[in-house]
């Protein structure tokens, strides 16, 4: 039978993903002899990437008595289809080592595409500098895949030197360029050249509003979500579906990702795993933990963002046991966990004290998963440890682990020991922590009280001195809370509001209801040298407090309050914490409150009347202990 015969059999096969008579063709080849022939065996090796059949395809590679340029670009080509660049990248120096081959066009493609994918930009220049030097210097296919790259490695500018050397651009080089200036918040640049762009089709439109969101620029994302709606462009791709509801979740707008999740419904794209995972995410960050379980349970598959995403947000609604059984029915499941997993299964361990457990799971990313812990996870460990009390322990971790711990690090083991009033441990760690340079004002408040309660008056008049020069850099800290389509944003010490009288009022009422009931205001996190009724008066006047006061006196028994804080830190009151934007979320029963939900529950109505506060000099307050945000 002619090899042309088999070709076009093998053709059929991918087209029609027909993997039994892929399969069948291979033993027939082996039979026959024909596995010399090179072009049938590369047709083969294409057959079996294009039907998801990695393992088979690298063993015919292997097996191949001969390799040329298109059996190695359909190789690395495979492993990037799979998710594996890494593995497309330690492959290809046999290339020459075993076939003596350079790369081509085409490889050179595949190493660009595993760069960006893994966003090791030190190779991605490598490979950069060899496809400069090589007789394909001037190929505009690698050079959109460069610009891709680089825009991933967050170097727009770098990438704009290879845009603008491409003589006939395609749409992949134009979208590439445009995400790779919104990604990195430069906003009027990238409208610039998407106003330039030739063909402004979804796909042009999704690489501008997925970058802005990847920015933090959620609002004008969703403006130009609008604006492309308007214009008609038809959403053909979900993708951009997923930006939006990222978004929504950024802002943690729960009535605005509701709209969304109802659009995403009327299209027909919730069934889709990346679009129902962003749900989840979207839903557990506002808030409705509810919801994101419903979401979840609704999912006829589910991959490892999947149960990472609900994890987390159980996690982070202090729900830990719920989130460690749920890990076990994902390991049930046969789903591999991730980094991301194991950050929020010890932040759940550190939320109920579960130390051992703890220890157990970060033991068991190491060895049984081959994950290398990063400074988050160690930050994790050192906060279970330090909430429970294993000081020592945890100084022993941190004095021998492979990063140098950051400001959130030092901090909450900082807080730890004036928790546990270990004095000396607490002087070593505040001098680490103020060589850094924190850029947190709470921290220089955290830093100056443990120096002023130990005597060291020098390190405490140096903390509350560079308090002072940050200041004047600092944002200033509000709350918005929202019920139904209202909202109304608070400042500290806000006095202009109309209800100004009522808020403060009732504000008053509870104060002395909640003191009858023998609560004492915990005003170890102000500055020691402030007068004790100032220190009151602080705690009193934060943002969070107005905007839940007013939100009593305008809710009726069984609507659910939510409150977020604009301030994006790194650490907060108490043990120090992870997360960029505080949210939760209360329903109002007869007696003013029936149920509170927090990203820290454990705090419940002491974070919002003042138990446990952490209060800035500003008079705002430290949002819960330990958020968590992925």
């Amino acid at each position: 039978m002619p090899i042309l015969h088999y070709l076009h059999q093998l053709k059929s096969c991918a087209n029609h993903r027909s993997i039994t008579s892929a399969k069948q063709l291979h033993a027939h080849f082996i039979k026959l002899g024909l596995t010399q022939f090179i072009h049938l065996t590369n047709t083969l090796l294409s057959v079996y990437s294009k039907c998801n059949l990695l393992e088979d395809a690298l063993q015919l590679f292997d097996e191949m008595p001969q390799r040329d340029h298109v059996s190695w670009a359909t190789i690395l080509t495979a492993q990037n289809q799979a998710n594996l660049p890494n593995k497309t990248l330690s492959r290809f120096p046999s290339m020459f080592s075993l076939d003596g081959l350079l790369p081509d066009d085409f490889v050179f493609a595949s190493l660009v595409k595993a760069c960006g994918s893994l966003g090791d930009i030190k190779q991605g220049k490598q490979v950069h500098g060899n496809f400069l030097v090589s007789q394909f210097f001037d190929d505009d296919v690698v050079k959109s895949s460069l610009v891709d790259m680089y825009a991933k490695c967050g170097l727009p500018d770098n990438g704009r030197l290879v845009f603008d050397s491409i003589k006939s651009r395609n749409m992949a080089s134009w979208t590439a360029m445009i995400y790779g200036y919104a990604r990195k918040g430069r906003k009027e640049e990238a409208l610039e050249l998407f106003s330039r762009v030739p063909v402004k089709d979804l796909f042009a439109w999704t690489a501008l509003i997925s970058g802005l969101v990847q920015s933090g620029n959620a609002v004008d994302a969703f403006g130009l979500f609008v604006e492309m709606r308007k214009k008609g462009i038809s959403i053909i791709d979900p993708l951009v579906l997923s930006s939006i509801v990222g978004a929504s979740a950024n802002l943690a707008m729960l009535e605005l990702g509701k709209q969304v999740h109802g659009f995403v419904i009327r299209l027909g794209y919730e069934s889709c795993v990346f679009i129902s995972n962003a749900l989840v995410d979207m839903y557990a960050k506002c808030s409705d933990i509810l919801a994101a379980k419903d979401v979840f349970s609704r999912m006829s598959r589910r991959d490892v963002v999947s149960w990472t995403s609900i994890i987390v947000g159980a996690a982070q609604h202090g729900q830990a046991k719920e989130a460690l059984s749920l890990y076990d029915n994902m390991v049930l499941n046969g789903v591999k966990p991730n980094e991301v997993t194991f950050v929020g299964l010890i932040y759940a361990c550190s939320h109920v004290g579960l130390v051992n457990r703890g220890r157990e799971l970060f033991k068991s990313m190491v060895e049984d998963y081959g994950i290398h812990p990063s400074l988050q996870h160690y930050t994790c460990l050192l906060d279970l440890l330090a909430r429970s009390g294993y000081l020592e322990e945890a100084e022993t971790i941190i004095n021998s682990m492979p990063f140098k711990p950051d400001e959130p690090t030092w901090a909450a083991l900082l807080s730890a020991c004036k928790q546990y009033g270990n004095v000396k441990m607490a002087i070593r760690f505040a001098d680490h922590l103020l060589s850094l340079k924190p850029e947190e004002p709470s921290t220089y408040i955290l830093l100056s009280n443990v120096y002023a309660s130990s005597g060291v008056w020098e390190h405490a008049s140096k903390a509350r001195h560079l308090l002072e020069t940050l200041e004047v850099r600092k944002e200033p800290g509000y709350s918005y809370v929202y019920f139904g389509k209202e909202s109304q944003t608070f400042f500290a010490g806000e006095s202009s509001h109309p209800m100004n009288d009522e808020i403060y009022g009732l504000l008053n009422e509870l104060g002395v209801e909640m003191k009858r009931r023998g609560y004492v205001p915990d005003t170890s996190w102000i500055l020691h040298n402030t007068e004790h009724q100032e220190k009151e008066r602080q705690l009193f006047w934060h943002s969070e407090r107005l905007a839940v006061a007013y939100g009593l006196l305008k809710s009726v028994p069984g609507t659910t309050i939510r409150i977020v804080k604009n301030l994006r830190a790194e650490r907060y009151g108490g043990n120090g914490g992870l997360c960029r934007t505080w949210r939760w979320s209360m329903t109002v029963g007869e007696g003013f409150v029936e149920d509170v939900d927090l990203d820290d529950t454990g705090l419940i109505l002491g974070q919002v009347y003042g138990y446990q506060s952490g209060t800035t000099e500003s008079g705002e307050l430290d949002p819960p202990q330990k958020c968590l945000d992925l």
